[in-house]
This record gives C-alpha cells, sequence and structure tokens, in this order.
C-alpha cells in the first residue's frame, strides 16, 4: 500500500476485537516506531507495551474514562525524556514532545497497514498513568493509544480542505 493510501484509510477505533495481535505484527508496528525522526537523533522516548487485563483497564479509567480502550489486546503508551532531548528546537523549546509525537505517528500509520487500528488519547491524567505502570518522575507521558483489530468501521470525521491550512510564500 502507498503511503498516502494508508493515510488516508486511518480512523480512530473505539471499538476492538480480543484477537491476538501476532508477534510479528506487533515488532513491525514498533519497529516503526523505533525508526522515527527526532531532534539530533537523541531518540528521547520509550513504549509502554500494556497487555494485563487490570491494568488495561486501570489505564481507561485514567484516561477519562475510555474503557474502549480496554478492550484492546494492547495498549501502548508513549513516554518521553525531557532532560535527554535536543533542548533548543525553533531556539525556544526542548523537542521530546514532538519527537515522541512523531514515533507515535509513525506506529499509528505501521498499525493502519497492519490491518490494526489505533486511537490517540491524549485526554489522561499523567500522574495516574505513571502510578500505574511505575513511570520515574522525571519521564512524561505523552499519549496513550489502544492496538487491535478493529470490530467497526469508523466514521470519517471529515478534514479542513488543503485551501484552509496552506499559504504560499507568506503566511
Amino acid at each position: 500500500m502507498k503511503v498516502l493510501d494508508v493515510i488516508q484509510k486511518r480512523q480512530s477505533v473505539r471499538k476492538y476485537k480480543e484477537d491476538p495481535i501476532p508477534e510479528k505484527a506487533l515488532m513491525r508496528v514498533l519497529e516503526a516506531a523505533r525508526l522515527a525522526p527526532s531532534g539530533k537523533n537523541i531518540q528521547p522516548w520509550k513504549f509502554i507495551i500494556v497487555k494485563d487485563k487490570v491494568l488495561k483497564e486501570k489505564l481507561a479509567q485514567a484516561s477519562a474514562g475510555q474503557f474502549f480502550m480496554a478492550e484492546a489486546p494492547i495498549i501502548i503508551v508513549g513516554c518521553g525524556f525531557p532532560d535527554n532531548c535536543y533542548a533548543r528546537m525553533g531556539r525556544y523549546m526542548k523537542s521530546w514532545s514532538v519527537d515522541v509525537t512523531i514515533a507515535l505517528e509513525h506506529l499509528i500509520l505501521q498499525a493502519q497497514e497492519e490491518g490494526l487500528g489505533t486511537c490517540w488519547i491524549g485526554s489522561f491524567e499523567e500522574e495516574e498513568v505513571k502510578t500505574i505502570l511505575n513511570v520515574p518522575e522525571e519521564v512524561k507521558v505523552l499519549a496513550l493509544t489502544p492496538l487491535g483489530y478493529p470490530d467497526e468501521i469508523p466514521r470519517f470525521r471529515g478534514r479542513k480542505n488543503l485551501d484552509e491550512i496552506i499559504s504560499y510564500d507568506r503566511y
């Protein structure tokens, strides 16, 4: 499949089958994240692969009660290292959040290629997630995504037209 085809087909999935994810497919999804670019190639990330049912339910509760997450065979938690990243992106910010976001997007697109569904979860209580998963204080949790075979055809939520989001030569 071509990259643009994968991007066009990807939708947020909120209903998952219990079918296990083949280990080879999971490794390709994780490899896509590993290969993502990052500021100065520091790769300031770690991904926690959560398969334990009790932990998944606790994570769903800590994610604004989005219990559909726990239906998926896996929840992936993307973490970043603010103290170990490129510190002057744009000459005003640390790169860790952008770097982890790029890696998660690579992961999400490969998941789509594998026939797996995901849903970017940004609504969560970081301290609760950190407690549940024993994440060290200096590490930040950026986002979570369930990972599994879709048990629905998500509705298309639309996108702005290209002319609404681009300009040439000037803002």
